[in-house]
């Protein structure tokens, strides 16, 4: 029960640099977080294993997105307006972008983020802009695998500012958010509270 604990001490700091990020709030509480991560989530979405031992393949799974073909992508001659309708039917923040022609391989990933600040702010129309002309390209994307252990991964997010972060095993095989991270930690140390409780006060012999 001390995998949490070692964990938080060691990247505490980060975490929290890393919520707030998520939650774009100066005030930082974690009793608001785990009562937000909660109602958000009330199902345990990781069977309590550790954070050394969780890599983001167990985030895939937990979202459903282990399965072939659970990725949600746009092409590079895709029009903006069709990008963001796809992201609100699907309730994402971003998509993945394959080359047109030839959508086994990725070009690169376009988010809510890039619509903002290249469409809206400067008054693009979104129905004659392709995808192509506002996506962060592959040659800047960041990538992790599905082998990449949470803690690794949040790091990454961290130190390079961003949000969602494609998962690539040869192909795209998903996507995780900075909020699937932070969800999975808390939901670790939610469990091992709780374990902790039921030793104290008996539960185990």
């Amino acid at each position: 029960m001390q995998g949490i604990a070692k964990a938080l001490g060691l990247h505490g700091k980060q975490l929290r640099l890393t919520v707030l990020q998520h939650m774009n709030k100066g005030i930082f509480s974690w009793a608001t977080l785990i009562s937000r991560i909660q109602s958000e989530s009330p199902a345990v979405i990781i069977p309590h294993m550790g954070l050394e031992n969780i890599t983001v393949r167990e985030i895939l799974k937990a979202k459903g997105e282990a399965q072939a073909g659970a990725v949600y992508w746009c092409s590079t001659s895709h029009l903006v307006h069709e990008a963001v309708k796809h992201m609100t039917a699907q309730n994402v923040g971003a998509l993945v972008v394959l080359k047109s022609g030839d959508e086994k391989q990725l070009a690169g990933i376009v988010t809510e983020r890039d619509f903002a600040r290249k469409i809206l702010l400067p008054g693009r129309p979104s129905e004659e802009t392709r995808v192509e002309d506002i996506m962060t390209e592959e040659d800047k994307l960041i990538t992790v695998t599905s082998n990449t252990n949470i803690l690794r991964a949040m790091e990454l997010m961290t130190d390079e500012h961003i949000r969602h972060v494609p998962v690539f095993d040869e192909k795209v095989v998903g996507m995780i958010s900075i909020g699937d991270v932070v969800r999975a930690i808390v939901d670790q140390q939610h469990q091992e509270v709780k374990q902790l409780k039921k030793y104290i006060t008996g539960d185990y012999y």
